[in-house]
């Protein structure tokens, strides 16, 4: 056996994972102070019997409250006018409850509630990057979604969307959350293109660290096991209902969840979440259906160039790992697992009915901005670095 490579993992939240959990939230809250600001999505969350357990439970542990819903994915201005707005409230503590659009809004806004500043002082890539020192207002985070692992994370991510647009993180370890709580049973009320779409970020982020160049023992194991639960609840969850199976399926995809978000915390992604980047900025794609119609093409793509250019490549027998765990495959060499993984994704695109990127706007001609924006961080630990081509080609299957 060679010696196990130096590695780190960064801070993590303490976790709590299980049915119920939900109900623990007051408590929780109140170990941290008597004032609370809630950050939800929309509707989702608000439109259940947990919304209003929560409110009664935070009132039953002497925690006042504020609230804030966020619509669609978040934006500097949301989190600055929030900032503004709730700074001289001495809050304490900030839950974060849904998917994560509204779990990076509840994290962006803590950390810069002690502050004051607007978040496009830390921005990347688009404004002074001024260092980050924190600290943050104490978070809990409840996803109620199983897709962006945003609850293990330590960057917000948000966006503006146009000609001009960009989606990029404010990223920092001060802005971890200090306590997750992961209740399988809020996915009950997920929508089924909601749980497909989310499904399959997870999935994909999980997959991008599992061949990540940053991939380690540990982070290999986590995901490994992410992939596991994944596959044996993913379709179940997505039919949905209230029989045993959906319910297993939910518990399984909630924890993939969670594994995927640890993972990228301490790996980085790959092409997928590089062209997620600029296609999110310039166009009015949902992140998960992104990562889901694009996932089967560039494993593709992955795959031949690894072939094609490094042979020798560890990433090759991962990529075969999985294809064998999805499609069970009975194939006698790695070359047939690599083809069972591919074909296995892309009938996945077919059944989940993932829209191609032209139904949101995307066309030839903006081929060229979306290539140059894909450069970013994500793409820097892709296995194998992809040509403009080859990463023009990932799109183009998709239009």
């Amino acid at each position: 056996m060679s010696p196990i490579q130096p590695f780190a993992i960064a801070r993590l939240p303490r976790i709590v994972f299980g049915a119920g959990t939900i109900a623990t939230v007051p408590e929780e809250a109140r170990a941290f102070g008597e004032r609370a600001l809630i950050v939800t999505g929309a509707r989702s969350f608000r439109s259940t019997a947990n919304w209003q357990g929560l409110l009664d439970g935070l009132a039953a542990a002497g925690v006042a409250w504020y609230d804030l819903s966020v619509e669609g994915e978040p934006t500097p201005e949301l989190v600055d006018h929030a900032v503004a707005e709730f700074s001289e409230s001495d809050v304490k503590v900030v839950i974060g409850i849904g998917g994560g659009s509204a779990l990076d809004a509840a994290k962006a806004i803590a950390g810069l509630l002690p502050h004051g500043r607007s978040v496009m002082e830390h921005l990347e890539g688009v404004g002074p990057e001024r260092p980050y020192e924190g600290p943050s207002v104490p978070l809990i985070a409840v996803p109620t979604t199983a897709g962006t692992g945003s609850e293990a994370t330590k960057n917000a991510v948000l966006s503006r969307q146009g000609e001009d647009g960009f989606k990029k993180s404010f990223r920092d370890e001060a802005l971890i959350a200090r306590l997750a709580i992961v209740d399988p049973e809020l996915l009950a009320s997920c929508p089924q293109q909601v749980v497909a779409a989310n499904g399959m970020d997870a999935f994909t982020q999980l997959l991008e660290s599992l061949v990540s160049i940053k991939a380690n023992p540990m982070t290999e194991t986590l995901a490994w096991s992410g992939i596991e639960a994944f596959a044996a609840g993913f379709f179940a969850a997505w039919r949905g209902g209230d029989d045993p199976e959906a319910e297993s399926g939910r518990s399984g995809m909630a924890y993939a969840s969670l594994m995927s978000g640890i993972c990228l915390a301490q790996t980085g992604l790959g092409s997928v979440h590089g062209l997620a980047s600029p296609l999110g900025a310039y166009f009015p794609i949902p992140h998960g259906l992104c990562c889901g119609t694009l996932v089967a093409e560039a494993t593709a793509v992955n795959i031949r160039a690894l072939r094609e250019r490094d042979p020798q490549n560890v990433a090759l027998d991962k990529y075969a790992w999985v294809g064998h765990l999805l499609a069970a495959s009975e194939g006698v060499d790695r070359d047939d697992d690599l083809e069972a993984l591919v074909r296995t994704l892309r009938a996945w695109t077919e059944r989940l009915s993932l829209a191609r990127l032209g139904a949101y706007g995307m066309e030839p001609g903006h081929m060229a901005k979306v290539v140059a924006g894909s450069r970013g961080g994500s793409m820097k630990t892709n296995p194998i670095v992809l040509t403009d081509g080859e990463v023009e080609e990932v799109v183009s299957r998709r239009l």
